[in-house]
């Protein structure tokens, strides 16, 4: 009876999702015969650029593990992140030295507080592997990064709240607030959150060897602090900084380099990789027509570039330095509610592009050449920075014009940018709660 009332615009969204479903549920049965929409380009470079199904084919064929184990040694402290550039970055600070947050608090006995602000609120600045993970929010029945972290700070939950917990049947948790959610096989390498209680007896060296025990080599610690009641890890950070590392070479290790950071080889591959959901990269949110491929190869006959500048794609992605844009294009999986205006503006602080040298075996001299992106931006919609990078580089391979990145910009259809990199390649480096300063940047 109630559904019979309903507005009609409802039943048709409502038949629009169970469409979508089982077309996803095909693809993901069938990954091999998957098909990709082509955007119909019209600049002067249309015909050299790849298709959706071209940039996804040769994303995910690279040598990810290379960078799956690099990211993994850095977790676990054999490495740091900053060997990558060298004499390429200006003085910062070395990875074990956190930046401190404004609001940082000491409280001694004499200022002890009654009430709502007697809760103590700990930060605390997280590394963490990506390929361990099934990203950082809690969901149920996966290993996520939230899930492993309450479950361990449960031991420091006040009485009241474990007894609320008990009432209702629920496990002993603590909650956590974070800067920045990230997907299955992104690395945090400074991720922040944080966590109150009302207790007085918690100590900063108990929470830190408490989550430090849980997964050893999966997760670290790198700080806790006691901060003001008013610090949110989210709210309160004025910046955040991403790296994604991208392999350069099909995974052919040496001694010596065979490649030059001016020409960079790519190679397109018959197959798919073995990769593993990313059926969401293609449907959007209420677009079937997305994975649609309408593109008939009526331009198979036509040798595209499988070569790209890595100082091309930094010359694009400079354009975007010191400008406030709009990145809905870029954007995925954002609510429609979201696509207009402040809620999807973002200001980008600092966006280079280098080629680096990734070890393999330091003992044998082994390694592997890859192309390193940062970016800096007060925020970042969902997956905006692995489309970043995906379109970046098949823009750069197409041989288009400096400003590209900022004319697709105003496309009206998100299938105008290429399909998200692969997540094993990004790192939430850190997060900034002081302005931006520009002589930290990793990549001059």
């Amino acid at each position: 009876m109630i559904l019979a009332y309903r507005p009609r615009a409802v039943a048709v969204e409502l038949q629009s999702h169970i469409t979508r479903r089982k077309f996803v549920s095909s693809m993901e049965k069938n990954p091999e015969t998957r098909e990709y929409f082509h955007y119909n380009h019209t600049d002067s470079c249309k015909f050299s650029r790849w298709t959706s199904r071209e940039s996804y084919v040769f994303m995910y064929a690279r040598p990810w593990q290379n960078v799956v184990n690099f990211y993994s040694n850095v977790v676990n402290g054999q490495t740091t992140l900053l060997q990558l550039f060298g004499a390429k970055t200006h003085n910062i600070p070395d990875d074990t030295s956190i930046e401190p947050c404004e609001s940082e608090v000491v409280i001694t006995p004499s200022q002890k507080r009654a009430g709502r602000w007697a809760r103590a609120n700990f930060k605390i600045v997280l590394s963490y592997h990506g390929g361990s993970f099934d990203g950082w929010q809690k969901q149920p029945s996966l290993n996520t990064v939230q899930e492993v972290i309450e479950k361990s700070l449960g031991k420091f939950v006040d009485e009241k709240k474990a007894a609320v917990l008990r009432d209702k049947d629920l496990p002993l948790q603590g909650t956590v607030v974070v800067a920045g959610r990230t997907d299955k096989g992104v690395t945090g390498f400074q991720q922040v959150c944080s966590f109150y209680t009302w207790r007085e007896d918690v100590r900063i060296q108990d929470i830190e060897d408490t989550i430090n025990n849980t997964v050893p080599g999966k997760l670290r610690v790198k700080s806790v602090s006691q901060v003001s009641r008013t610090f949110h890890p989210n709210f309160s950070a004025k910046w955040r900084r991403y790296l994604y590392i991208f392999p350069l070479n099909d995974g052919e290790a040496g001694k010596e380099s065979t490649q030059s950071e001016e020409d960079a080889t790519l190679c397109f591959h018959e197959k798919f990789g073995d990769q593993e959901n990313n059926t969401d990269d293609f449907v959007g949110e209420g677009c079937l027509e997305s994975a649609v491929d309408d593109y008939k190869d009526d331009l198979g006959s036509i040798k595209k570039p499988t070569r790209f500048k890595v100082s091309k794609v930094n010359k694009l992605l400079q354009q975007l330095e010191g400008k406030l844009f709009s990145y809905k294009i870029f954007a995925r999986d954002t609510k429609p509610s979201r696509n207009i205006g402040p809620p999807t503006e973002c200001f980008v602080f600092h966006a280079r592009a280098t080629q680096v040298s990734l070890t393999i075996d330091k003992e044998k001299g082994e390694y592997t050449e890859a192309m390193c992106i940062e970016l800096v931006a007060n925020r970042f919609l969902r997956k905006m920075v692995r489309v970043l990078v995906a379109t970046s580089i098949r823009e750069a391979a197409a041989g288009a014009e400096d400003d590209a990145l900022i004319k697709l910009m105003d496309a009206t259809c998100r299938r105008a940018t290429a399909p998200p990199a692969p997540p094993d390649g990004l790192c939430l480096f850190d997060v900034g709660y002081k302005e931006f300063d520009s002589r930290t940047c990793l990549i001059i």
